[in-house]
């Protein structure tokens, strides 16, 4: 048996070398790609879905307190409007974070 390291010619590349490479190929693909379509499917929702969760959280506080302290005023549609305007913001906060966070990713690409 021969116990000699082969030797490999300095042109060809090394295993090491090609998985390094292929490897910062598919980081770079990864970067400069763009969101698609399933993220904004799921941005929508993730937006739906904050916005309708106060509301509703709102709207079930507001009938219950309508039956069990019935008067002149209707909490339910009081509540109703407080869940709304904290939806929108807590679906402002989410938009805002998102648009940041693309930003930040399009300038660390662009260096």
């Amino acid at each position: 048996m021969n116990n000699e390291p082969k030797k490999t010619s300095k042109n060809a590349p090394t295993l090491a070398s090609q998985v390094g490479a292929k490897a910062a190929r598919k980081l770079r693909a990864k970067r400069n790609a763009t969101p698609g379509v399933w993220f904004g499917l799921g941005m929508m929702g993730l937006i739906g879905w904050s916005v309708v969760v106060p509301t509703l959280l709102g709207a079930a506080l507001g009938i219950w307190l309508d039956q069990r302290y019935p008067g002149g005023r209707s909490w339910t549609l009081a509540l109703l409007v407080v869940g709304l305007m904290i939806g929108c913001f807590n679906a402002g906060h989410w938009v805002v974070k998102e648009d940041q966070a693309m930003r930040d990713e399009q300038e660390d690409n662009d260096e």
